[in-house]
């Protein structure tokens, strides 16, 4: 369900191990004449080693997609709220079907746990996440996608090693390129994941000698821990808590990229909803998706592996809180937020303050890292509480 939109908004974080030493080729080949671009591609791939039935068998019959190309060039914008997004991805529904699956499939995420430290419940929560545990995988067909992607100028450099890895699936005998899909931007299986992840990362759970992500759900778990156990993953350690707060904390200390540890936000009055003060000497920060009045936590050096996976900060807050409901945790306490601004009113805010020097990146309307960090700078220097969380007291205060 929400696969191609998720992993799709961070491509480029998803794509980070792509290497660029032919990126400049790869542009200057880019576009054209399309058959001189397939056989350049053969050309490449026969020097990397590929067979050649494998390379015939991917690219025969590949076309360019159009509708690629129009839903790369208009992503969708992701501006939802923290307890919006959350509210309605991570419903009663989900978490009983979830809770399900990893009773049904124990001995493999006992396996995923064991081999790579990776608990079921944060498996469990990108498996609901992407596809709905495998029900919605998208359905473009993936060799067309790659293709497409890496024909087109705009980033060929990150595509044609996805197309390349891709014929060394379809050699493994992993991938029917004629028929198989998924989404747009070549994500594949259960827990969308791109080829060259898939063969870099890829776990055959299931026994039969494949790696299939589309249809084995064993392979997909245990792939799955295997690329979480990569991004970082430290075993044993939490990732997210729900703590409570008091109002006269220093809150330009909050948000991602802080110096502080737990304990040190527990001696200012930080408490966790479970009591739990175990991982006191671990790095943390408080993080408040809509400011000091809504919900609140403590993420712990594992969130990172969350940021990793994809970079829109609701998203990924919103599957680390999906991952400790699995594992027996508590509905958050919604709180009472202050009233968010609209798309216009929050362009004119970074307006505001690109006008006195601020990197927000594009006026998009979108609360992202840039924009959070710079209201929290004019909230400090405003005398206001330094939330993050952008308000129309803040507006009119600029």
């Amino acid at each position: 369900m929400f696969g191609a939109l998720s992993r799709s908004i961070a491509l480029s974080i998803a794509l980070g191990a792509v290497a660029a030493g032919s990126a400049s080729a790869q542009q200057a080949a880019c576009g054209g004449d399309f058959n001189a671009f397939l056989e350049g591609v053969k050309a490449e791939a026969l020097q990397k080693g590929l067979s050649a039935e494998a390379i015939d068998k991917t690219l025969s019959g590949a076309t360019i997609d159009q509708k690629v190309l129009s839903r790369d060039r208009a992503q969708g914008v992701f501006r939802q709220t923290f307890t919006e997004f959350s509210q309605r991805t991570v419903s009663q529904s989900r978490l009983n079907t979830g809770k399900q699956k990893i009773a049904q499939l124990k001995s493999v995420f006992d396996r995923a746990e064991a081999e790579y430290g990776v608990p079921a419940g944060v498996i469990t929560a990108f498996w609901a996440m992407e596809t709905d545990f495998g029900a919605v995988q998208g359905d473009f067909n993936t060799r067309n996608a790659l293709v497409t992607l890496s024909h087109d100028c705009r980033r060929p450099e990150l595509f044609r090693p996805q197309l390349l890895s891709l014929i060394e699936m379809v050699q493994h005998g992993d991938f029917d390129p004629a028929v198989e899909t998924g989404a747009w931007a070549g994500e594949i299986g259960q827990v969308q994941m791109l080829p060259k992840d898939i063969i870099a990362q890829g776990v055959d759970g299931d026994g039969d000698g494949h790696v299939r992500l589309k249809t084995s759900a064993p392979d997909a778990i245990m792939t799955a821990a295997k690329f979480i156990n990569s991004l970082g993953y430290r075993r044993g350690e939490p990732w997210i808590q729900e703590v409570k707060i008091p109002q006269d904390l220093p809150f330009e200390k909050s948000g991602l990229g802080g110096t502080m540890t737990a304990g040190e936000w527990f001696a200012l009055g930080v408490q966790p909803r479970d009591g739990n003060k175990n991982f006191a000497a671990l790095p943390a920060a408080l993080v408040l998706p809509q400011g000091r009045f809504g919900p609140a936590f403590i993420t712990y050096p594992n969130f990172n592996i969350y940021l990793e996976w994809n970079q829109s900060f609701v998203y990924t807050t919103s599957a680390a809180y999906f991952a400790t409901r699995l594992m027996g945790a508590e509905p958050y306490e919604k709180g009472n937020p202050e009233p968010g601004l609209d798309v216009d009113a929050m362009k004119a805010l970074q307006t505001k303050l690109q006008t006195i020097t601020h990197d927000v990146g594009k006026i998009d309307g979108i609360l992202g890292s840039g924009t959070r960090i710079a209201v929290q700078k004019e909230q400090k220097r405003l005398g206001m509480p330094a939330d993050g969380w952008p308000t129309r007291a803040l507006l009119d205060a600029l």
